[in-house]
């Protein structure tokens, strides 16, 4: 039976449209010469304007077709067919681009990229007025075999180390452990982040109906009203137990050893019932710095009233993040409010005091409410009286102050 050429375009298109979503390279142009040749003479043509598929390639199935025998069985091409990759064809292809992404170390000082984000965009259009021929994707797939991928920022130093860093670190270890053993107390304690009190966008997401996100407000601006609020923690190193005082006024030195005292009304003095020292480790800076008069003077009036020697180990300076309260406490402070607007103050207590890890960890957290007076000045007099006694080894870091 004989069909028009409209007849046989609308039959072969009806079957490639069948079945095309299976076939692979080599298939395809099999089917297609089978095709050709069952139609006989203008077979090719009429197979090529149906499904688009060139002529060439239909001639090289139909030789693949009268030649099986020299066709290997599981290979789509044969070996060494197919256009040859840029990097083999343009020279120096490679060795530009890298120069581009890499300017610092291999480039030239004067490239725009340098004072620009490296986007494969501006990459493909920087190689093109090298004059190479190469398009977006082309650059994805070079930086990948240079094995170069996407990222972002990684925190990972502090300033430069301290000669004497890592044998401090061995000191507070030491000193840890002889607290341990004769059960006395051993606290971490630190300033976490302020943190504004409002309808504001807090880090990490929480879910929700779909489409049916948390509104925030634009802007980051505090309220004057509820403005921002201070939280300080201590991190009970022995029972995994923390205690974060939620000030509203400013952090200060008074502020950090109200909390201590707070801390160990409220919780330490249950566990350690009979100690008659109390070991404070904390970073080299801020309200609990090694070089803040203030600090040392609020720790004697703690250290007169507990009548209970305080000693202190500072980290050394660019050390803040091996601080434990950091990773043990408020690390899970945050995760637990992570999406969350902190609406009110109140929100911050009962958000911070219902934080709970497998690990057992228990905070317990209350607002202070008192006013401390920023820049308080300590004469040389007062230093003086003291009852400080400083280690032999960095005793800027590493005191204890007995009561008078």
């Amino acid at each position: 039976m004989a069909y028009s050429r409209s007849d046989a375009l609308e039959n072969i298109g009806g079957k490639y449209k069948g079945i095309s979503f299976c076939l692979n390279e080599r298939s395809r142009r099999i089917w297609a010469a089978t095709e050709a040749k069952s139609y006989g003479w203008g077979g090719i043509t009429i197979v090529s304007e149906a499904t688009g598929i060139d002529h060439k390639t239909i001639r090289k199935g139909i030789l693949e077709l009268d030649d099986k025998e020299n066709i290997p069985g599981d290979s789509i091409r044969r070996k060494g067919g197919g256009r040859k990759k840029l990097k083999y064809t343009q020279k120096d292809l490679l060795r530009d681009l890298e120069s581009l992404v890499e300017p610092l170390t291999r480039g030239d000082p004067e490239s725009p990229l340098r004072w620009t984000c490296k986007s494969t965009y501006k990459l493909a259009d920087e190689l093109s007025n090298k004059g190479y021929k190469v398009c977006q994707r082309t650059v994805c797939d070079l930086l990948a075999d240079l094995d170069y991928s996407l990222q972002s920022n990684k925190k990972a130093r502090e300033g430069a180390n301290h000669p004497d860093r890592d044998a401090q670190f061995q000191y507070i270890n030491e000193k840890l452990k002889y607290f341990r053993f004769r059960k006395n107390p051993s606290i971490s304690v630190d300033t976490k982040k302020k943190e504004n009190i409002g309808n504001y966008k807090n880090e990490g997401k929480e879910y929700n109906k779909k489409g049916k996100p948390i509104e925030v407000n634009v802007h980051d601006f505090p309220d004057k009203k509820l403005g921002k609020v201070s939280p300080y923690g201590v991190y009970d190193l022995s029972e995994n137990k923390g205690w974060v005082s939620v000030g509203i006024s400013a952090d200060t030195a008074e502020f950090a050893v109200n909390t201590i005292r707070c801390w160990w009304y409220i919780m330490g003095e249950a566990v350690y019932p009979n100690s008659d020292e109390l070991l404070i480790t904390a970073d080299c800076g801020g309200s609990n710095g090694y070089r803040v008069r203030l600090w040392k003077v609020e720790l004697q009036r703690l250290a007169n009233e507990l009548q209970m020697a305080v000693s202190v180990c500072h980290f050394p300076p660019g050390t803040s993040k091996w601080n434990k309260i950091e990773h043990k406490m408020f690390s899970y402070i945050s995760e637990n409010w992570r999406g969350r607007p902190l609406i009110t103050r109140e929100t911050v207590v009962k958000l911070i005091a219902n934080t709970k890890t497998k690990k057992g960890l228990e905070i317990k957290s209350m607002l202070d409410e008192n006013e401390y007076e920023k820049g308080i000045k300590i004469t040389d007099e007062e230093i003086e009286k003291i009852n400080i006694q400083k280690e032999e080894f960095h005793g800027e870091w590493n005191y204890t102050i007995s009561p008078q």
